[in-house]
């Protein structure tokens, strides 16, 4: 069974920082690609960062500077560490991986900055 299970998430202030845990279970890891996505109320679920199976790292302009995405093939597991956190990133956070025809998802965690 597959599982994507993100963790980190919480309630942070204004330019604060978290860093967000996606831990994978059932796939050969190494072989995904990943991606951080969010959605906030009333908006699409947009990507944040991905990182290809090489770490080939890609970041939507919103985040660049801010946010770094990595992931540690011996753990299993791909990270989003958010610094300098704004009230607009606020969301909850999904992680996806995919390869070839397959994709998963985890359940997503709740993001929240206070101003």
């Amino acid at each position: 069974q597959v599982q994507l299970v993100e963790s980190g998430g919480g309630l942070v202030q204004a330019g604060g920082s978290l860093k967000l845990s996606c831990a994978a279970s059932g796939i050969s890891f190494s072989f995904y690609n990943f991606g951080w996505y969010r959605q906030a109320p009333g908006n699409e679920r947009e990507l944040v960062a991905d990182i290809s199976r090489l770490g080939v790292t890609n970041y939507a302009d919103a985040v660049k500077g801010r946010f770094a995405i990595s992931r540690d093939n011996a753990k299993n597991t791909a990270y989003l560490q958010m610094n300098s956190l704004k009230p607009e990133d606020a969301a909850v956070y999904y992680c996806g991986g995919w390869y070839r025809e397959s994709r998963y998802w985890g359940q997503g965690v709740q993001v929240t900055v206070s101003s």
